[in-house]
């Protein structure tokens, strides 16, 4: 016999995607109706246009469903201004209790805003220059991560030239609820980014301290929830938002990409320079674009050799990756895998990310044990 306590026992274990907080505990079922095996009930969205309603929807009717219901109805609604204003005082006090150096920060623009015993793990992902694929590491990585069981979001920190949301292949913007931002999340990874701010690719023209106000605010106003992992895809160079970072979150650890030039490795090691200056730990080098595999199994060094390798001698790191030139495979774009630089875990360059997620999981074990 299907009851009212049964239905809700049922949607503890349906959450929402964007608050990853079941939707029972949310408030958000209301007026349940049971006739035999038919069910109806209210579902209260976070807004009337929630990106996810459909995915929403589909999941409680899966788990009514599962406890013998023939039929289930459910009516989308949405939550009063007053409701929302209560889930957003909510969501910035469990912010705060997660984070409780933060309440405490100071007004300075270089105050820090996570404390050491922070528990999600800081990587920033920098380069020397731009063109070596720095974002393509970034979020094949932040995914990679996801796929080990981790959880993770990423930060679009490339203000200017951020694309990680088009690489990522989201359309869908971040669902904003009063003063508290809820990332968008993709391939189980939560993502924000300048890209879903900025109307239809417009160039960002602001100064530095404007764009340090808008790094503070992706990592105090957004609720990330609990993150193993926050990954931060940095411009290229040793400019304004880089040092922000470094000022922001002193306990953040950077990985390092180049490609095998020679040049490129030589304008890394700037960056990698930085870090040091500011005694932010090394986790390695990546060496992007480092071969073309031809069909007949030839390698092609087209940007040369040994760029990586002589990178990560410098700094005295490990060259965490090699990682050739190939493209993903395509799939359809009204697909929902679909994405232009996510490399299936089945592709060969899939699986270098998922060893560089492992070696990237157990070096930061070393350090937390």
């Amino acid at each position: 016999m299907i009851t009212q306590e049964k239905v809700l026992e049922a949607l503890r274990e349906v959450k929402d995607p964007e608050l990853n907080k079941s939707l029972v505990e949310l408030n958000m079922i209301r007026n349940i109706q049971i006739s035999g095996t038919r069910v109806s009930l209210d579902v209260i969205l976070t807004i009337q246009g929630c990106p996810l309603k459909v995915k929403i929807q589909e999941d409680v009717e899966q788990a009514i469903k599962g406890l013998g219901a023939t039929e289930v109805q459910v009516n989308l609604g949405a939550m009063t201004d007053e409701e929302r204003a209560a889930l957003a005082e909510r969501l910035r006090q469990e912010r705060q209790q997660s984070n409780p150096a933060q309440g405490q920060q100071q007004e300075s623009a270089s105050a820090p805003l996570y404390s050491e015993t922070s528990s999600a793990e800081f990587i920033a992902i920098a380069s020397g220059k731009g063109g070596v694929g720095k974002s393509t590491v970034a979020v094949n990585l932040a995914v990679a991560l996801a796929r080990e069981g981790k959880r993770v979001g990423i930060i679009d920190a490339d203000i200017y030239g951020f694309s990680v949301p088009d690489m990522m292949g989201i359309e869908q913007r971040p669902v904003v609820i009063d003063e508290t931002i809820i990332p968008v999340s993709r391939f189980g990874v939560k993502v924000m980014s300048m890209g879903f701010f900025v109307e239809d690719n417009t160039p960002v023209v602001w100064r530095g301290p404007i764009l340090g106000r808008m790094l503070r605010n992706f990592l105090s106003e957004v609720h990330w929830g609990e993150l193993d992992y926050l990954l931060l895809d940095l411009p290229p160079g040793t400019g304004d938002v880089a040092l922000d970072v470094h000022q922001l979150i002193p306990q953040s650890k950077e990985i390092i990409v180049t490609t095998p030039h020679a040049t490129a490795a030589f304008v890394a090691a700037r960056a990698g320079a930085m870090a040091i200056h500011t005694k932010h730990e090394i986790l390695g080098v990546v060496e992007n674009m480092s071969w073309f595999e031809t069909k007949q199994g030839d390698k092609e060094y087209v940007f040369g050799r040994g760029g990586g390798e002589k990178l990560a001698q410098a700094l005295n790191v490990e060259l965490l990756a090699q990682i050739p030139l190939q493209a993903p495979d395509q799939k359809e774009i009204d697909d929902p895998e679909y994405s232009p630089s996510i490399y299936d875990v089945s592709h060969p360059i899939g699986k270098i990310y998922q060893e560089l997620a492992q070696k990237v999981i157990e070096k930061t074990s070393a350090v937390k044990q």
